[in-house]
């Protein structure tokens, strides 16, 4: 057996499962968990329709490639969002059967593993498939610690440039997992010269960039890239690829849709990798994904359903706890040490008293330079239906004035 397989963690839902084994909820309320990512507003008709009328593609292979149509939906997506250059959409977009296999992909294709001490660097807390990819291609993860007083952004000028030579990948999340923190140009300047100084590679997972709050969308990685003129060039967007998913922004994650792009020499071996592993997107799947990008008033109407909950939602949680609207995102991040319980506490016990699920913080970070920045937090997914949110959020609020009260 692969004995990288032994240094795997245990997937947060099934720490989640053993913490709450044993417990029996509270009968006098329904189930409502805010503690898995999964979209619950209804996919867009029109999407259903395009897959449906596309079934006759199941009479043939689909090409590990994607199909022209859908590659160029994506660039033309790409240019509009983030208002960069006409990409080719031949080398550098790549359809994939949604982000969490290309995210995991792409540390099997880029690790050198001949060379000693390899390390990925991961933001922390993080998505824990960049720490799985890590092992499994034969590196370490070395994790960057989120700063509540940055705005949960890491201080990536804190790696001594001793770690930074032995970095051959470099994990981001913007916006984040859970934190909702969104990357700045400046960070994207401190993180290019970085890359360029040491040959690293930066992934950048933008699986949340369509749900804001502001009236600004959050800057991406090519849109950054193009604003500090590394958009042309014999290798435009070196060292860069991104990675981003139908899922979050149009209510699809049953489809499984996502894509990666940018640096065409990346997306070249990247592709060749994929070709021999990674599985090709169903022909009605692409159709439906074609539609899906060419649409924004089903991703803005989406986005205007996330910002009534958290309007709503936010200032009632903020009178028993630490929290505030994130930059981006459908998560809360919130601090619970003021109800007196720990992260796995606070879980227990809600989950116990009102039948609400939320996800400690500590499953989501790891131990790392004297500290787990998870610790006495807690992550609640706002995806259900405003009435349900709204239900949780209250029952919450009774959990955490019992505490008090007792």
């Amino acid at each position: 057996m692969n004995p990288h397989l032994d240094r795997l963690h245990p997937y947060p839902f099934e720490k989640l499962r053993q913490l709450f084994a044993g417990v029996t909820p509270n009968p006098d309320y329904n189930a409502i968990s805010l503690g898995i990512g999964e979209p619950k507003h209804p996919t867009p008709a029109f999407i259903q329709k395009a897959l449906t009328h596309a079934m006759a593609g199941l009479a043939t292979y689909p090409t590990t490639h994607g199909n022209e149509p859908l590659r160029a939906a994506i660039a033309a997506w790409l240019e509009r969002r983030y208002g960069i250059p006409a990409l080719d959409a031949a080398t550098m977009v790549l359809p994939v059967n949604g982000s969490r296999e290309a995210l995991f992909a792409i540390a099997q294709t880029v690790i050198d593993p001949r060379k000693p001490g390899a390390l990925v660097v991961s933001p922390n807390p993080f998505y824990q498939i960049y720490e799985g990819a890590a092992y499994l291609a034969g590196a370490e993860p070395y994790f960057v610690n989120s700063q509540p007083a940055r705005n949960f952004a890491c201080d990536y000028s804190s790696v001594p440039d001793e770690v930074w030579s032995r970095v051959q990948l470099l994990y981001l999340c913007s916006p984040g997992n859970p934190t909702g923190a969104v990357l700045s140009l400046d960070d994207w300047r401190e993180l290019f010269a970085l890359a360029d100084r040491h040959g690293f590679v930066i992934a950048a997972d933008e699986c949340y960039s369509e749900i804001y709050f502001g009236a600004t969308p959050p800057l991406g990685a090519l849109e950054a890239a193009h604003q500090l003129g590394r958009s042309s060039g014999a290798r435009p967007y070196a060292n860069l690829i991104v990675f981003s998913s139908l899922s979050k922004r149009s209510n699809v994650p049953g489809m499984r849709s996502g894509f990666v792009a940018g640096d065409p020499e990346l997306m070249k071996k990247f592709l060749l990798y994929r070709t021999y592993c990674g599985g090709a997107m169903s022909p009605p799947v692409q159709a439906a994904s074609i539609a899906a990008w060419n649409d924004e008033a089903h991703v803005q109407e989406n986005r205007t359903l996330y910002k009534e909950k958290f309007n709503l939602i936010t200032p009632l949680l903020k009178q028993v706890m630490d929290v505030e609207l994130p930059d981006a995102g459908f998560y809360l991040w919130a601090d619970v040490r003021r109800t007196g319980l720990s992260d796995t506490e606070f879980a227990r016990g809600l989950y116990a008293e009102y039948n609400v699920t939320v996800l400690p913080g500590s499953y989501l970070a790891r131990d790392a330079h004297g500290s787990n920045p998870g610790r006495n937090r807690i992550r609640m997914a706002l995806v259900a239906e405003v009435d349900e949110g709204l239900e949780a959020a209250n029952r919450i609020v009774q959990f955490c004035n019992d505490l008090k009260a007792s």
